[in-house]
């Protein structure tokens, strides 16, 4: 029995043939990347805490101590800046507003199929980096700072990278146009 994706006719009828790769699917699958990029970005500033384990320590510039509390003992001297990670450009607070700004920005680029092609190369230049920023979320879940509910989750948020790298990267594909019923185009 034919299928309808399968594009001959059946019994007479014209079947629109289905694609993976067809224009209304790869337009619905931006549009939901879109959603999933304007959700999360909305999600980084009305709860950053959410987002504050998966920035790396290195990433994360750190300012001079502040003066500790009178009477509290302390190891560092205040207000001497603390030796930063060469990549440390950013407060982790910062890291948060930014990587938002890009997640916002990335949602409207990926709607849009002029730019669509690089703002999915981008997301997947993107989320392949935020592995880094999982990883070590997850190291320091089962460390000595751990905790059980940490441990759940990002033993979770890890590996749901794989699947968005996978179809940001689907995304970069141009829109084959669907076929017709005898084979032309």
């Amino acid at each position: 029995m034919p299928l309808p994706w399968s594009g001959p006719a059946v019994r007479g009828l014209s079947v629109p043939n289905f694609s993976l790769q067809g224009p209304a699917v790869q337009t619905l699958s931006a549009a939901a990347m879109g959603a999933l990029l304007l959700a999360s970005a909305g999600k980084h500033f009305r709860d950053p805490g959410f987002y504050r384990d998966v920035v790396p320590d290195y990433l994360c510039r750190r300012d001079a101590e502040p003066d500790p509390e009178p009477g509290a003992a302390h190891t560092v001297v205040p207000n001497h800046p603390v030796p930063n990670h060469p990549l440390a450009v950013l407060s982790r607070d910062e890291w948060i507003a930014v990587s938002g700004l890009l997640e916002l920005a990335a949602a409207v680029g990926i709607l849009l199929p002029p730019t669509r092609k690089l703002t999915a190369t981008a997301l997947t230049a993107m989320f392949t980096a935020f592995l880094a920023g999982h990883a070590d979320a997850l190291a320091k879940a089962y460390g000595p700072q751990g905790t059980p509910r940490r441990r759940k989750i990002h033993t979770v948020r890890l590996p749901l990278q794989a699947p968005l790298i996978l179809w940001a990267w689907s995304l970069r594909k141009p829109i084959q146009k669907a076929r017709k019923p005898g084979g032309c185009v």
